[in-house]
């Protein structure tokens, strides 16, 4: 099992760009796949990778790069934990038998200023838990 191939975009600072987040992906996923000489055809599965979208964020980017080979697209969201679950996923999908080759595609467009809840109407789940015997 190998990682064969990784593409990166430039930081960009929040508010200070044009590009939207499917843009980015592109850029990112296409270095990726030029990194690793292979073409999209041959992605099996792909781990969407991000934290701040809608629920079909992973396929707007994906089918925005050009992935359009009826792959499963699995939108991954564990906050700082995102990228390195991916992985994980990838990972353990190949080692199982189940793919040869997965991409796993991290990706973010943030907004300015200070994180923010955007589900006010409920608990937040990072607030602590405390348990008892």
């Amino acid at each position: 099992m190998f990682v064969i191939g990784n593409g990166l975009t430039k930081f960009l600072r929040p508010g200070k760009h044009n590009y939207e987040y499917y843009d980015l992906a592109t850029i990112a996923i296409n270095r990726a796949l030029d990194d690793a000489k292979i073409s999209k055809e041959e992605i099996e599965k792909v781990y969407a990778c991000y934290v701040y979208g809608d629920s079909c964020t992973g396929q707007k980017s994906v089918y925005s790069a050009g992935i359009l080979t009826g792959v499963p697209i699995i939108n991954v969201n564990n906050n700082c934990s995102t990228g390195s679950s991916g992985l994980y996923l990838a990972h353990n999908d190949i080692k199982g038998g189940l793919n040869e080759c997965a991409l796993v595609a991290g990706f973010e467009k943030m907004f300015t200023g200070s994180l923010r809840t955007f589900f006010p109407d409920r608990e937040n789940p990072t607030t602590a838990i405390f348990f008892k015997n």
